[in-house]
C-alpha cells in the first residue's frame, strides 16, 4: 500500500511500482461491505464488519475455530457454504478434533474442531473464492480505467478533474505531495477518496487522525510534521489496493515474513516440489496464460509481437529484457505508442493504433528505454518479468554485466592519487581555515 510520489512535467515517476487488477461486481461498493455472516449451526448472524463477534460466538457455544480467517476472500460465501455441508454430514467428517485436558478427568474434557485448509475441500473452496474475488475486482477496477464520467474536486485546492481518476490522483501528487499510489495499483477509487474527504471534513489529519480546531490548524499540521500521506498500518485502506487481493494477505504481512523455517529444514530434496501456476499478462491486453511459452505464443500470433526475436536480434541481455518490457507496459500504461511517442486518449486506442501503423515491432533507439528507471517494475506483480531468459547469467553475461548494472569496486591501489583528489581533503582544508 505505499504511496508514490508524483514526477514533473506531468509524467509518472517510476518510483513505485504499480500492480496489475484487483476486485467488485456491478456496485462500486467495497467486497461484502453490506453482507451478513450467517452461523453454520444456528440462526445467528451478525454484519460482515462484526465477524470477531461471530467467531467467539462459534467457539463458545459450537466449539468451532477457523484458521486464518483473514486470508478467506469471502467469508459470508464461505459460511454459507459450511452451513449447507454441515446439515449432510457430521462435523467430524471435516474438521480436526482437539481435546482440552487431555489428561485430566473425564468430565473436565473437552472437544473442539478446527476447520482448515488441510483439508482439501476446505482449501479449494478458499482458493475458488480467492479467484473469484480477484475476477470481479479486475473486472471493477476495468470500469473504473474506462469510466469517462468521473467528476471531482481536489480535496486540498478544489480543482475541478473530469474524465479520468487518475488525472486527479497525479495531480495530488504532483501539485501537493500528497501520493496514495500509482492509479493502476488502486480500485474503488471514489469510496478511498470519498473516506479521505470525510476525514478532511472533520478536521482531522490523514496520517496520525489527530483531530484540530480548524482547517487552517490542520493544515500545517500536516505540511510541518511531513502529514500528507495515508498511514500504511491503518488497515482500513487495504481493501483500495490491488495488492491485498492479489496475495490473499496483506501488503504488510508480506513484508513481515521470513523465511527462518527454511533454513531449520535440512532436507534438500527438491523433487517432489510443485510450483503454483504463474498468471503472466500480455503486454497488448488482459489476456492471462500460465505458462510463458503461452504467452510468448499469444503475443506473437495476436499481436505480432516475438519477444524472443527482438532478444536474439538486438541481443539482449536479462537486465535489458526487463527493461525493455517494463518500457513498454509503462508507455502502454500513459496511452502512448512506444513505437512513435504519440499519445492517445485511452490504452485501447494507443493498442489500435500501435496495430494499425505498424509499431508493434517497433522500438525507438536504445537510449530511450535502456535506462536506469526501467529497472522497477511497471507492475509490482508482473509475472512476465519471471520468465525472461537468462541464458547469458554465465560467465559472458559476467563480462558484461558492468554495463547494465554499475559496481563500484573499493580500488586503493593509487591511495596517494585518491588522498589529493579526496572531497573529504577538502573538508578538512576547510574546516582547518575556519579554526
Amino acid at each position: 500500500m505505499a504511496a508514490c510520489t508524483g514526477s514533473r512535467d506531468g509524467q509518472d515517476s517510476i518510483l513505485e511500482p504499480l500492480c496489475f487488477p484487483e476486485q467488485p461486481t456491478d456496485t462500486p461498493s467495497a467486497p461484502g461491505a453490506e453482507l451478513a455472516l450467517l452461523c453454520p449451526f444456528c440462526p445467528e448472524s451478525v454484519p460482515l464488519q462484526h465477524k470477531d463477534v461471530l467467531l467467539k460466538h462459534l467457539l463458545l457455544e459450537h466449539k468451532l475455530v477457523i484458521a486464518d480467517v483473514k486470508l478467506i476472500a469471502d467469508l459470508p460465501k464461505y459460511m454459507l457454504y459450511w452451513k449447507g455441508r454441515f446439515l449432510e454430514q457430521p462435523l467430524t467428517d471435516f474438521c480436526s478434533v482437539i481435546k482440552t485436558n487431555s489428561t485430566g478427568p473425564v468430565e473436565k474434557q473437552e472437544d473442539y474442531f478446527l476447520l482448515c485448509d488441510v483439508l482439501p475441500e476446505d482449501r479449494d473452496l478458499r482458493e475458488k473464492l480467492q479467484q473469484k474475488r480477484l475476477e470481479e475486482v479486475l473486472e471493477q477496477q476495468q470500469q473504473e480505467r474506462d469510466d469517462g464520467s468521473f467528476h471531482r474536486l481536489c480535496m486540498f485546492c478544489s480543482e475541478e478533474f473530469t474524465g479520468n481518476r487518475a488525472s486527479l490522483l497525479n495531480h495530488m501528487a504532483r501539485e501537493h505531495s500528497f501520493g496514495i499510489g500509482l492509479p493502476d495499483n488502486i480500485v474503488y477509487c471514489d469510496q478511498f477518496l470519498d473516506t479521505l474527504q470525510s476525514k478532511l471534513d472533520n478536521l482531522q489529519c490523514l496520517y496520525c487522525e489527530k483531530t484540530f480546531r480548524d482547517r487552517t490548524t490542520l493544515k500545517d499540521h500536516m505540511r510541518k510534521k511531513a502529514h500528507r500521506r495515508i498511514n500504511a498500518n491503518n488497515s482500513t485502506y487495504d481493501r483500495f489496493y490491488v495488492i491485498n487481493y492479489l496475495l490473499g494477505k496483506t501488503w504488510e504481512e508480506v513484508q513481515s515474513e521470513d523465511d527462518r523455517e527454511l533454513l531449520d529444514d535440512e532436507d534438500d530434496d527438491w523433487s517432489d516440489w510443485q510450483a503454483h501456476p504463474v498468471s503472466v499478462v500480455c503486454l497488448f491486453c488482459d489476456h492471462q496464460s500460465d505458462t510463458m511459452d503461452q504467452i510468448y505464443t499469444h503475443m506473437k500470433g495476436a499481436h505480432g509481437f516475438d519477444l524472443h526475436y527482438l532478444r536474439m536480434e538486438l541481443n539482449l541481455r536479462f537486465y535489458q529484457q526487463v527493461k525493455l518490457v517494463n518500457f513498454i507496459r509503462r508507455q502502454i500504461h500513459q496511452s502512448r505508442c512506444y513505437g512513435c511517442q504519440q499519445t492517445f486518449p485511452s490504452r485501447d486506442d494507443v493498442i489500435r493504433h500501435i496495430v494499425s501503423e505498424g509499431h508493434v515491432m517497433k522500438l525507438p533507439d536504445a537510449s530511450t528505454w535502456n535506462q536506469p528507471q526501467y529497472y522497477f517494475p511497471t507492475y509490482e506483480n508482473d509475472a512476465l518479468l519471471c520468465t525472461l531468459s537468462d541464458s547469458d547469467d554465465g560467465e559472458s553475461g559476467e563480462r558484461h554485466s558492468g554495463e547494465d548494472v554499475p559496481v563500484i569496486a573499493e580500488d586503493i591501489s593509487d591511495l596517494r592519487a585518491l588522498k589529493q583528489s579526496s572531497v573529504l581533503k577538502q573538508l578538512l582544508k576547510n574546516r582547518g581555515s575556519c579554526s
